[in-house]
């Protein structure tokens, strides 16, 4: 016997197949969440919804457009590079990097210094990494 499955909120997502109960033959079982009464034919665009006594035709809601991103603050972003910058270099200050620390440190202080510089956050002129 076929049966019509819904979701959660009553919208039909299929047919299935009822079984017979293998304990009493006479006894069909029904899975949860589906109705023995067919749902109604929909056009594109609208669904089925049981509402617990009777099918509905509903149209799909018109989706909500995407708000505007808000706009990053080049402050925030330049300094989120900044730090980035730092955080990659950190192990060029232990105690044993095989590079030659006092280039490297004073890298990491004009990175620090970027903030300060006169056109800072919209042009940014940023030291170049040492070798």
């Amino acid at each position: 016997m076929n049966v019509y499955q819904t979701d959660i909120d009553g919208v039909f997502v299929g047919i299935t197949t009822a079984d017979t109960d293998p304990m009493d033959e006479s006894n069909i079982l029904i899975p949860a969440g589906c109705v023995e009464i067919e749902p109604p034919a929909t056009a594109e665009g609208q669904f089925a919804r049981w509402d617990g006594a009777a099918w509905s035709v509903e149209d799909f809601p018109t989706p909500e457009p995407e708000p505007e991103p808000e706009p990053v603050d080049p402050a925030i972003e330049a300094r989120a590079n900044r730090d980035a910058l730092l955080s990659s270099s950190d192990w060029t200050q232990v105690a044993d990097a095989p590079v030659n620390q006092a280039i490297w440190a004073n890298y990491r202080q004009l990175l620090r210094d970027v903030p300060a510089q006169p056109e800072f956050p919209h042009d940014v002129t940023w030291p170049t990494k040492p070798e």
